[in-house]
């Protein structure tokens, strides 16, 4: 998903979801909320997380739903143990992350 996704883009209010923004800096911000466009919204207007104020967001670069916030909690644990290749398979994919490397 480059560039800011349009309303039909983001997941239903209410969903909780994963997500990963690339950063001004080059890096990924991972993170998790059940409102994406008033979160992405937040950090792009800087009043998001510490590390994305700091590195303005350049992009959502994706998303994934979650069926509740526990499972969000796991899924960011999950994909910030992973790889950066592999982060984005993890959206796309259905099931649990793949193993880290170590």
């Amino acid at each position: 998903m480059d560039g800011d996704p349009d309303a039909t883009a983001w997941p239903a209010r209410g969903q909780w979801c994963l997500y990963l923004i690339e950063c001004a800096n080059g890096a990924w911000y991972a993170g998790i909320t059940n409102d994406l466009q008033r979160r992405y919204e937040a950090h792009a207007s800087g009043r998001g997380a510490r590390y994305t104020r700091a590195n303005p967001p350049r992009r959502l670069v994706g998303w994934r739903s979650c069926a509740d916030r526990p499972s969000a909690l796991r899924a960011e644990a999950a994909i910030k143990r992973l790889p950066r290749g592999c982060k984005l398979a993890y959206l796309e994919q259905d099931g649990p992350p793949p193993p880290a490397r170590r």
